[in-house]
This record gives structure tokens, sequence and C-alpha cells, in this order.
């Protein structure tokens, strides 16, 4: 089911919002648990089964970590042991497929295999799982010692499909006691409203365009339509996967939760690292405190240094995707991050900001060519054409025609992707001295906004969400 659904939008919601509201407090866990096994069963009802079984292994397992915490050792293999099943579960479904496919390029016979189905949601759910052991063998949080709650950190399905990647320690006390009221529920409709735009309105139009461009024979594109093609699939991931985080953080705050904010405008960023400060927060943070650090982070060696952070970021990179080009997607910024620090950093500070602006913008287009192409061939196919290896011209009218028939929608993204675009929003609802009147401005801009999304929803063609693939 998606949020960005006629059957979430209209059916789904409205009654577990309505059952959850007019039941006792102490009941509401129960309520949102059970919608949330609903909601996860109705796109994967079998591996349902697999998520309710990862729930069991990983609340005994944090049990028996945190009853040995005072024998480091013992507490330690508890630890390695849980952390070796998470893995080889994510792995098992995530990356079987891509073992098989490279060993039968490697070896000169063929070993038949069957391709897994990936469980929507895997990645995210492991690793929230992975952070709540760890943290409770650090001594940062204490074991849940009762299913209900833990059940629900896991499984709350404003977060399950794709995040934000709550930490436990976040939410410990708000699985046990939450404040609710008619202004915090206001607040996540607005959420909610602003990211189903994002989705349905900018995300989906704009990569109506990126699907157009990429139906095509790579050897009829110019350079100019190569560029359209990787500048509509940016605006498109951001739009939809920032979308989704928005409409999770209002569903959160509808249910009494305050999750963190997961995009902070990464398109305005001036290097590559603010940038990725900027995008999936979540994750990047997720990788910072439990993979980056405890291998020594940057208090070490600059040539630990330089290996420290080519691991981290080739676990991103693969963290995305079983397909080598994710791994060369996640070298790519890793190589870049370590020349910023080493060698060019300070210079590229002295830069105007601008030029700052258009060396991030720039770099982070070519690495989304290694993020959509279906393979590594294919990505270095693509970047050839876009720096004219390869290309038909360097300007055609395709390209130009591309163009000047989706400028507006260009226009948009652009402002949607920075502060300008949140400073109108505000301007449109908060700019009265009457109170009354800021209400009633509220009310029509958000309630346009939703029939605005609405509209574009039942007129496309169905779009899914690009992260639901991690």
């Amino acid at each position: 089911m998606l949020f960005s659904s006629i059957t979430f939008l209209f059916l789904f919601l409205p009654v577990t919002v309505l059952i959850y509201y007019l039941v006792p407090q102490k009941t509401r866990n129960l309520v949102l648990l059970i919608a949330s096994l609903f909601f996860y069963a109705w796109g994967e009802p079998v591996y349902v089964v697999l998520m309710i079984l990862s729930i069991l292994l990983n609340f005994f397992c944090g049990k028996d970590i945190g009853k040995k915490r005072a024998d480091p050792v013992r507490a330690k293999r508890s630890l390695i042991f849980a952390v070796v099943m998470n893995v080889l579960i994510l792995g098992f479904f995530k990356y079987y497929g891509l073992l098989m496919e490279t060993l039968n390029v490697l070896f000169p016979y063929e070993i038949p295999y069957r391709e897994l189905a990936l469980p929507i949601g895997i990645s995210f759910y492991t690793f929230q799982e992975l952070s709540y052991l760890i943290d409770i063998y650090r001594g940062n949080a204490k074991p849940q010692q009762r299913l209900l709650p833990f059940a629900l950190y896991i499984s709350m399905f404003p977060q399950l499909i794709a995040g934000p990647i709550v930490r436990y320690v976040d939410i410990e006390a708000q699985l046990l006691n939450r404040v609710m009221s008619m202004r915090k529920f206001g607040q996540g409709v607005m959420y909610f409203i602003v990211g189903f735009a994002k989705k349905v309105v900018l995300a989906d139009s704009i990569g109506v365009l990126y699907e157009q461009i990429t139906a095509l024979p790579i050897g009829s594109f110019s350079v100019l339509t190569a560029w359209v093609g990787c500048l509509a699939f940016a605006f498109q991931i951001y739009f939809d996967f920032s979308g989704y985080s928005d409409m999770a953080i209002g569903l959160g705050k509808m249910f009494g939760f305050e999750f963190r904010k997961n995009f902070q405008y990464p398109y305005i960023a001036k290097n590559i690292g603010e940038f990725w400060r900027r995008w999936h927060i979540s994750l990047g943070t997720w990788f910072r405190e439990y993979v980056y650090i405890p291998l020594g982070g940057n208090k070490c060696p600059a040539s630990r240094h330089l290996l420290n952070l080519l691991i981290v970021w080739a676990l991103t990179g693969l963290w995305h995707g079983a397909q080598w080009n994710f791994l060369v997607w996640g070298l790519y910024y890793g190589v870049i991050l370590i020349l910023e620090r080493y060698v060019w950093g300070r210079a590229l500070g002295r830069l105007p900001a601008f030029v700052q602006h258009i060396y991030t913008f720039v770099l982070v287009l070519i690495g989304w060519v290694f993020f959509f192409s279906p393979s590594l061939g294919a990505a270095m196919d693509y970047l050839g054409v876009m720096f004219g290896a390869g290309a038909s011209a360097w300007i055609d009218r395709q390209g130009v025609y591309f163009l000047l028939t989706h400028w507006l929608l260009f226009l948009l993204c652009v402002i949607g992707s920075s502060l300008r675009g949140m400073n109108i929003l505000r301007l449109l609802t908060g700019s009265y001295e009457s109170r009354r009147i800021r209400q009633i401005a509220a009310c029509v801009v958000y309630i346009g906004m939703f029939l605005v999304s609405l509209a574009f929803l039942v007129t496309e063609s169905f779009h899914p969400f690009l992260y639901f693939r991690f």
C-alpha cells in the first residue's frame, strides 16, 4: 500500500486514525501495531512473517545482551551472534542474486539459481534493529522488556517502508508515553500534504520526462538530452524520497511521534560533504555512529582515515542496491570526499558561492548516472554521451524540445528544492497580522495543495516510491 494511493488516503488512514483516537491510550500501541502489520501485509503477505520473525529474534537478542552487560566478553559474543544473524538475513534476500551472478561470470560453468523478491523495507528495519542491539551493548539504551512496544518500533507503518531510519533511543520514551494534541495533529497533516505534493505533482511529473528520455536509444542522444535526462532524475529522486520522508514525519505527528528530518535542501550544498549532511540524514547518521566511528573515524593516521571512508562509502553504495554500479556510486563519493578533505577542500572554500554550488551539483548529477543506470556498462555509456563521446550531437531539436516543453516544471523543481520554496509557502500562510486570517489562509493553501495533488494522482499513471526497492 502506498501513501500516495486512494486506498491509503480515503480508507486505511481515516479508519486507523479514528480507531486510534477512540480507544483508551493504553490500547493505542496495539492498534497501531495491528494497523502496521496489515499495512505491510497488504503488499508483502508472505514477507510479513519474515518481519515478525526478525522482530522476535532481535527482541530476545536485545534482552540477552542486556543481561550479559556485566560480562563484556559474553555480551560481545551475544552481540556478534545477533549482528551476524541480521546481516545473513539481509544478505540472503538482498545480495544472493548478485553473488550467484558474479560466480557465474567468474567460473566457466553456470550455476542455476532462482531470483528472490526483495522484501520491501528490509534494509531500513534491519538497520533499526542493528542500532537497537548496538546501543544496548554500549549502554546507551536499556533492552525493551515488553514485546509490544518493540514490535511497534520496528513495524510502525509511517516509516517502515522507506525510512527515515529511526534509532530506538530517540523514540524509546515516546513508545510508552507520547504527547498528542490537535496542534500536533494539524502540523502532521501539513507535513503530509507537502510530502504528498512533492511526490505526485513534482516527482511523478518530472519522472515522466526521465522515462521518456531513457526509453530512447542511447545512440540517439545529444549531449543536451543526456544532461536534461540526468537533471530530471535528480529532481525526481529528491522529491520522491524527501516527499516520502515528509509524509512519514507527518504521519508520525498524527499519532504523537516525533521523527527527525531526513532532508535539509541538499541541492543547495557547496561541497559534497555538505550534500551528504543534508541528504538522507538518517542513513548518514547511522553509518557514522555504527561503522565510521567504530572503525576509528578521523581520529587516526591519514592512511587509516582514507580506508575508513572507502569502507563506509562502499557499504553505503551496496546498501542501496545489489549491483556493482551501486558499489561504484558509493566509492565515487568516498573518493570525492577524500579529495575534498586532503586536496582541494580549502581552495574550493575560497571560490565564490555560486561556483561552489555548480561544482557540487555537477558532481551529484554525475553520481546519479551510476545510481539510475541498470548496469555499470550502461552508466559508462550514458556518462560518455554526457561529455560528447558517442553523442549524436551537442545540441539537437530533441533536447531543445524537452527543455522548452518542461521549463516551467524545471523551474518549480528548482524553487521547491531550495529554501525559496518554503519561504513562499510561509509567505502565503503566515504573513498576516491577524491570527484568524493566518489560519484561514493556511487552510486554503493546504487544502488547495491537497486537491491539486489528488487531481494529479487520479489522472496520472501509477508511480511507486523509488526507495521501495532498497
